[in-house]
């Protein structure tokens, strides 16, 4: 049984990898990865092997580096739906890893539904 926040966390990164393998189609793949100072984000098409697009508060352009907040993971969502346009991706999965759906994650995903990325 898992019982510290690694094992848990890997163990509900699986669960969800293999859910959007599963549905796949063809369709990219949306990964954000947290860290305890940065977020950032790809558009990767898993057919090809290949990145599509991607954002992260590394980027100066954002004026949030260093930062981990709701409002930096807000203009990363709406930063990579306008990169997938641009890219020609309007419908992928979210692959939210082993975070939960919730705070940081949620605000990305609604920035980037907003932005018109259909997931």
């Amino acid at each position: 049984m898992a019982n510290n926040k690694r094992e848990l966390f890997l163990k509900r990164r699986l669960r969800v990898r293999n859910k959007i393998k599963a549905m796949a189609n063809g369709r990219a793949r949306l990964s954000v990865h947290r860290s305890s100072k940065n977020i950032s984000v790809q558009l990767i098409d898993d057919v090809k092997g290949v990145t599509i697009a991607s954002a992260s508060t590394l980027e100066k352009e954002f004026g949030v580096v260093g930062k981990n907040n709701v409002e930096a993971a807000t203009k990363i969502g709406a930063a990579i739906a306008e990169r997938a346009k641009k890219a020609g991706v309007e419908e992928c999965f979210f692959d939210r890893g082993g975070f939960l759906f919730h705070g940081k994650i949620k605000a990305l995903a609604e920035a980037a539904r907003e932005g018109g990325l259909k997931f």
